[in-house]
């Protein structure tokens, strides 16, 4: 049985490292050519734009990728919680381009890690101050369920900005 993640709706039955090498692509397929303008579009108002959405990927990447490795390798490792929006915020600098860039490399970089892990490294426990006990199997869903998540934004920035015509 997989575990509960706030993203299990997202990933629904799928194998979540085949869901992390298709939603990776998808990201590839339709931002990868996005001028610089097109990154800067939202959803819909008052939301995050594109380049946004992929800092907060790449960002959550990094950390639930840093809490795997760190349970890994940490007898009873008590991941930190993180701010998304503060998080957000601190990457001012960074352009679409390079965030789609950074997502996809630290996507790369955990699948692999993930691919490598037995099952019960996979089950190797963690606790999260908001979530509880937690494993690396609830992260490994996490992340896939997360990319499928904001992927529909994604879709959404591209239909909006890119419509394909009949």
């Amino acid at each position: 049985m997989p575990p509960t993640t706030p993203y299990s709706s997202d990933l629904s039955n799928r194998d979540p490292l085949l869901a992390m090498r298709e939603s990776s692509a998808r990201y590839r397929a339709i931002a990868g050519n996005w001028s610089p303008a097109q990154f800067e579009r939202s959803y819909a108002p008052g939301k995050w734009t594109a380049r946004q959405v992929l800092i907060h990927l790449a960002q959550t990447e990094l950390a639930l990728g840093t809490r795997a490795r760190m349970a890994l390798a940490t007898p009873n490792y008590v991941a930190q919680a993180f701010d998304q929006d503060a998080w957000v915020a601190l990457e001012r600098g960074l352009s679409g381009r390079d965030a789609l860039d950074v997502f996809l490399a630290l996507v790369a970089m955990n699948r692999s890690l993930f691919e490598s892990l037995s099952p019960a490294e996979r089950a190797t426990p963690l606790a999260h101050p908001e979530y509880g006990a937690l494993s690396v199997d609830w992260i490994v869903h996490q992340l896939a369920g997360h990319e499928i998540h904001h992927l529909t934004q994604i879709e959404a920035i591209d239909a909006r900005c890119c419509p394909v015509t009949p």
